[in-house]
């Protein structure tokens, strides 16, 4: 009897440490995040999330009172879906701070300071900018060492990979980001072979070191040929590094419903 009542208390706890209700932030997505372009993208309704202010800062709120104890005790891809999902709500927050006379996120930073390394976020018990949680926490050496986060974190911008109109759920978390990797790199707008080689997101200028994780950028990118539309010539050359690739303009404007 006694062990049973210690499975069952055991069992609980766990149940305790491991769940945080992402329902509002996905609520949200599913009514103001529409796909377009069979899916590769989405364009955010930034006045209907603005209506919707309210469940949005109840949602931020829930995040903010998360201890870094509590966040620390959950398992590897419940703390990843967390921290994507809360760059992801309150880029959202940072955009409607200015909404409706932004055009760009880049138009929120200042002449010596970028919006992404400005310190609003109240998180795990610090004041946090966009950066610390993507770059600090997310990107951290030997924590989740997880390339394919480039496509699911949202900058709120059309160049950006699309704003996933759900919440990223720990359960089905790979899932996910595979889907998310899958639609990102079909968006021939913003990948696509063209001559004798790749023209491609500058994502990958950018976080070009984070794919050594996975063979490094040309095998990341043969293995994603199915996405890319690739032959196997093609995957061939990226394999043995005699494809070109080369890194296309980055489109800032805000990613809002037009």
């Amino acid at each position: 009897m006694k062990r049973t009542l210690l499975i069952l208390l055991c069992l609980l706890w766990t149940n305790l440490a491991l769940a945080f209700d992402h329902g509002a932030w996905d609520t949200l997505l599913k009514r103001h995040v529409q796909p377009i372009r069979a899916g590769v993208a989405t364009e955010v309704d930034y006045a209907g999330m603005a209506r919707d202010h309210g469940a949005l800062k109840g949602y931020l709120d829930g995040l903010a009172a998360v201890r870094n104890q509590e966040f620390n005790r959950w398992p590897k891809a419940e703390r990843l879906a967390f921290l994507i999902n809360a760059y992801n709500a309150w880029t959202v927050e940072l955009i409607l701070t200015a909404w409706p006379d932004v055009k760009s996120i880049k138009e929120l930073g200042t002449l010596f300071r970028s919006p992404w390394k400005k310190a609003f976020i109240p998180l795990l018990g610090d004041t946090r900018s966009l950066d610390d949680i993507e770059h600090g926490m997310i990107r951290a050496k030997g924590v989740y060492d997880e390339p394919r986060i480039h496509f699911a974190v949202n900058c709120a911008s059309i160049g950006c990979p699309a704003l996933r109109p759900e919440a990223y759920a720990a359960a089905r978390l790979d899932a996910q980001l595979a889907d998310a990797t899958r639609l990102f790199l079909a968006d021939r707008e913003r990948n696509r072979w063209q001559g004798d080689g790749l023209k491609i997101s500058s994502i990958f200028k950018w976080y070009g070191d984070d794919f050594k994780l996975v063979g490094g950028l040309n095998a990341f990118l043969a293995s994603q040929g199915e996405a890319l539309g690739l032959n196997e010539a093609q995957k061939r050359g990226l394999r043995e590094g005699r494809a070109g690739i080369d890194f296309l303009d980055y489109d800032w404007r805000l990613n809002r419903t037009r």
